[in-house]
């Protein structure tokens, strides 16, 4: 009867410890290696956000800009097609409007000049990715190390006390788990953000290359002059 009482009280002592432990204080007990993954974290949705929002203004293509530029170029009338670029205030107004500007010299350099400029465009779009695969890489490795530095801290406290028990090595397998999953979810986070945001740039890149050959499809044909 005594054990059964004593198994009972743990059992309704545990959800009441469970339950008076906050999500902060459950993150504090990772150890120092929490530090440096909380930096991670925050610069993985920083890079995340302000690139999303970035490449979504800089790569837009409007079809009815695209046409008005067309149209423009088919009527000779240069200034009006420079302008409508000027206007548009992002990446395929920028490419374009060099383009114009290359009007008169063989179409092979106004071609190059459109892959040159969009080049430039992707590269600038592409911004801190990179920052996001490298977080990507040490963030579970950094969790990794906060393993390494649970286990040791339960070694440790077993050397110390002498004595082998839960309460013994709570505290390092709190730091062990917490380190490795927090390690874990931010890697996922940054490869995640990486790739949808690449994917995001090569849809605009595809955009860019069809609406670039329509563009130099009417270069070809006759221009009606005003």
């Amino acid at each position: 009867m005594m054990l059964l009482q004593a198994l009972a009280d743990s059992t309704l002592a545990a959800p009441a410890a469970a339950q008076g432990l906050s999500v902060i204080d459950l993150l504090g007990k990772g150890g120092v290696v929490m530090i440096p993954l909380g930096l991670l974290f925050v610069a993985t949705l920083f890079i995340v956000i302000e690139r999303y929002l970035g490449i979504g203004s800089n790569g837009a293509i409007d079809t009815q800009f695209v046409d008005n530029v067309k149209d423009f170029i088919q009527q000779g009338n240069l200034k009006s097609a420079e302008s409508s670029c000027r206007n548009q205030r992002n990446a395929a107004g920028r490419i374009f409007e060099r383009a114009i500007g290359r009007i008169g010299y063989p179409i092979k350099d106004i071609e190059t000049s459109i892959e040159t400029s969009s080049q430039i465009e992707i590269q600038r779009m592409e911004g801190n990715l990179g920052y996001l695969g490298v977080i990507a890489g040490i963030a579970p490795m950094l969790g990794f190390v906060g393993t390494i530095s649970g286990i040791i801290r339960i070694f440790y406290d077993i050397s110390v006390s002498n004595d082998f028990n839960i309460s013994t090595i709570a505290s390092g397998m709190y730091e062990k788990m917490i380190t490795s999953g927090s390690g874990l979810i931010i890697g996922l986070l940054a490869y995640a953000g990486y790739h949808l945001l690449n994917m995001k740039i090569d849809r605009f890149a595809l955009r860019l290359q069809v609406a670039a050959s329509d563009f130099l499809d009417v270069l070809q044909k006759p221009v009606s002059s005003k």
